[in-house]
């Protein structure tokens, strides 16, 4: 004797299309952290050899919130689950444009229009410069703030919340750019290197930046085209930048995020 299902065909064909797209974008997010990887490279100084350590390390945290969810699903059936899931992507995916490192990310980046690659020469550059800097005691100051008494930005111990802040830190040290090395940002800073992941990141980018020398000789000859997308078109245009823009047009060494038109 066999159960007839309570299912309509129509009903049949949403289940599985509504399937299909989870599977896609299961698939989307274990690939995804593919596409930054060049990106990854030169703003946080990784050595090639260390690259692989960042598609195991989100593979492994991924893989595990996978059986996190098919867990949940055990015990609260697939329908909950599955809509909390896809509401807390779409949030997140909404959500990140506002993330306030994408802000701290395009100073530090377009110093290094600037200094790198000499996008802006002399009294041009200079201004810029200056304004990098109130930006950047400005975004200091915030996170000044938001840490406070505590010794991490995580709470009680070391966390995501450090290592999220970790990089942009030490790129406004490294241009020189830092707080007073008895101030509560540079004391952090101080206990973050001593944890032997970071100093070994923070060791990788100095050592590329070392090799950045030739940097504006490699723009100039064509071998390379940077990105000029959103934020960081938003700080060049906003901070004095408006004829790098121009000028990068004109040689045909920025480029803008695809779709290209």
């Amino acid at each position: 004797m066999t159960m007839s299902s309570t299912v309509s065909p129509a009903q049949d064909r949403w289940v599985l299309a509504l399937a299909c797209l989870c599977s896609f974008v299961v698939i989307l997010d274990a690939t995804i952290v593919s596409v930054p990887l060049p990106r990854i490279q030169l703003e946080l100084g990784f050595e090639p050899l260390s690259l692989p350590w960042i598609i195991n390390a989100y593979t492994l945290v991924f893989a595990g919130l996978l059986l996190l969810g098919g867990r949940c699903v055990d015990v609260f059936g697939g329908r909950r689950p599955m809509l909390a899931g896809m509401a807390l992507f779409a949030v997140a995916s909404l959500a990140r444009p506002w993330a306030k490192d994408t802000l701290y990310e395009a100073v530090n980046w377009g110093l290094s229009e600037i200094r790198w690659f000499k996008r802006a020469e002399g009294e041009q550059a200079e201004k810029m410069k200056a304004t990098a800097a109130r930006q950047t005691a400005e975004l200091e100051a915030w996170l000044t703030e938001k840490l406070g008494k505590a010794e991490w930005f995580n709470g009680a111990s070391f966390g995501w919340a450090d290592l999220s802040v970790a990089p942009y830190i030490n790129r406004s040290f490294h241009y020189g750019l830092g707080t007073p090395s008895d101030s509560a940002l540079a004391k952090w800073r101080d206990r973050i290197r001593q944890r032997p992941s970071v100093a070994a990141t923070f060791r990788e980018f100095e050592a590329a930046s070392e090799r950045m020398g030739d940097a504006a000789a490699r723009l100039a000859s064509g071998a390379i085209r940077r990105e000029y997308r959103d934020h960081r078109l938003e700080w060049m245009m906003k901070s004095g930048g408006v004829q790098v823009v121009l000028d990068g047009l004109a040689k045909n060494n920025i480029r803008f995020t695809w779709p290209l038109g």
